[in-house]
């Protein structure tokens, strides 16, 4: 097998891939958060926030896959067990089902805390001249900040 040669070295391309490791974990955790809320939500609000619900952790689900993607271009075997992301991820896991108020809430603060992790492996990538990460890092950033700000107004 050949010997990866992308123009970045093992140690970066090893310290982007824990940056994008916590990212996997978090994204992983809020598309686990979404779609249980999304089977769960009640109350009058049901069917905005169930449609909605399901828009957000369909686009995760595709963002896990491109983050993990990612990581194994960078040569990088990705994390993929619950045990794995529990781990690395700084989003908390929530018990029990909580009113629809809470769950949006618990989810703009999510979406608030992988812009941060996005902010973290963007500083990575810059700094090992990763463009392909830093561009990922970006997009996913900017998604995220956008979704924040749509779930903050709904609970004004």
């Amino acid at each position: 097998m050949s010997k990866i040669d992308i123009g970045i070295n093992k140690a970066d391309r090893t310290e982007v891939a824990d940056g994008l490791k916590r990212l996997l974990a978090d994204s992983y955790t809020l598309y686990l958060q979404t779609h249980n809320f999304h089977w769960n939500v009640e109350g009058p609000r049901f069917r905005e926030l169930h449609l909605m619900f399901e828009e957000h952790y369909t686009e995760l689900a595709v963002a896990v896959d491109d983050i993990a993607e990612r990581i194994r271009t960078l040569d990088v075997p990705a994390p993929g067990t619950y045990k794995e992301f529990a781990r690395l991820s700084s989003i908390e896991e929530v018990d029990g089902v909580p009113d629809a108020k809470q769950m949006v809430d618990l989810l703009t603060h999510g979406h608030e805390q992988v812009v941060k992790t996005c902010r973290d492996v963007l500083k990575l990538a810059n700094d090992a001249d990763d463009e392909s990460t830093s561009a990922m890092a970006s997009d996913r950033m900017r998604i995220h900040e956008k979704t924040a700000w749509m779930l903050r107004a709904i609970n004004k």
